[in-house]
């Protein structure tokens, strides 16, 4: 009975091997599954764009990677990133890749959001943007449609460890590209300042 329970234990843990073998290697195939190209879209913007395999929407993702590092990043730079669906804006994010300050006051609805000095060109105006867990800050669509057309764009914002400032330049953008994608026009900038 010893040697039959033995002979069962190793059919059963060489099978238990072999599937997992075979499910390891296929959620490795499904990771390096190809993934969209990004393009140029004009001066230091790159376009991505792809389908959603279970809704069919049209996806594009446009991103601008800063000209600086930040203090705390020596491997990524901060980068903006612009979403559109079938051919609408949806939203525009400030991705800093250093740990955001906490909130410093409530938005309308009441979420947390975090007062950043925005410059457009010459323009210079305070936004309160939404605070997304201290990962990335939700852009409002003004100041989107203000950064496409712009020639300069810098955020201050706060760390821990007191302000940063992201310095971009969005010059060279398509307008034609972003039109397409995301139904979205430049605006010029207002100063509140």
């Amino acid at each position: 009975m010893g040697q039959k329970f033995i002979n069962t234990f190793m059919k059963r843990t060489l099978l238990a091997g072999i599937i997992l073998t075979f499910a390891v290697g296929l959620s490795a195939y499904a990771q390096d599954a190809p993934k969209p190209a990004p393009v140029n879209a004009g001066g230091k913007w790159l376009e991505i764009s792809s389908e959603d395999k279970m809704t069919l929407a049209k996806k594009t993702r446009f991103e601008l990677e800063a000209d600086n590092f930040l203090r705390d990043s020596t491997y990524h730079k901060p980068k903006i990133e612009i979403f559109c669906e079938n051919g609408k804006y949806k939203f525009g994010d400030l991705v800093p890749n250093v740990k955001l300050g906490p909130p410093n006051r409530p938005g309308f609805w009441g979420q947390p959001q975090l007062e950043v000095l925005v410059r457009v060109d010459e323009s210079h105006s305070h936004h309160g943007w939404n605070w997304l867990g201290g990962r990335s800050l939700s852009m409002d669509k003004g100041t989107v449609r203000e950064l496409i057309g712009a020639k300069v764009f810098k955020v201050e914002f706060r760390t821990p460890d007191g302000p940063e400032i992201a310095e971009f330049t969005p010059a060279g953008f398509s307008l034609d590209h972003i039109g397409k994608a995301c139904d979205l026009s430049a605006k010029r900038p207002s100063n509140d300042d």
